[in-house]
């Protein structure tokens, strides 16, 4: 039963993360590229990506707050596990890092979606300029969270029971 259990907390933990990192990636390597191509560099793109962005945002707010949950709760599975933001054996400090990047990943798209882009803001080049850069920061984070997701996995002890 509790391997049951660790496997639905690891698929949706898996699943959050592609919701919210997997479509950070999809949309600057192929979505963003692919519309420019389409339509061209104008207003018709902003309009396009202002409501996938929206309809996005519900998703990634739902995976932050799933990705939170299972992580919390599939932390306290492993013995080398000593606690949030242990630093005492290599498991933890992977674990921490890989947690201190998901919190700037967080922090990153809170800032982008409820300060830059809230609706009485006024989007000026430069502040589309600087949501742009900071979506590109996310999906470099977003990849060393991948990464070192792996470390964390390969550092795991067995699950026993």
């Amino acid at each position: 039963m509790k391997t049951l259990v660790f496997a639905f907390m690891s698929f949706f933990h898996d699943l959050f993360t592609v919701i919210w990192m997997g479509g950070l990636l999809v949309t600057v390597l192929s979505y963003m590229p692919a519309l420019k191509d389409a339509l061209g560099a104008g207003p018709q793109i902003k309009k396009v990506m202002m409501a996938f962005q929206k309809r996005q945002s519900m998703w990634v707010y739902i995976s932050m707050g799933g990705l939170i949950l299972t992580g919390l709760l599939m932390s306290n599975q492993n013995p080398e596990f000593e606690h949030l933001f242990g630093f005492g054996n290599v498991y933890s400090v992977t674990l921490s890092i890989k947690h201190i990047l998901v919190i700037l990943m967080i922090g990153i798209t809170l800032y982008r979606s409820l300060i830059l882009r809230r609706p009485q803001a006024v989007m000026t080049p430069e502040k589309e300029h600087l949501s742009f850069r900071l979506l590109i920061i996310n999906v470099v984070i977003a990849v060393a969270v991948l990464f070192t997701s792996g470390l964390v996995a390969a550092l795991a002890k067995p699950l026993s029971g």
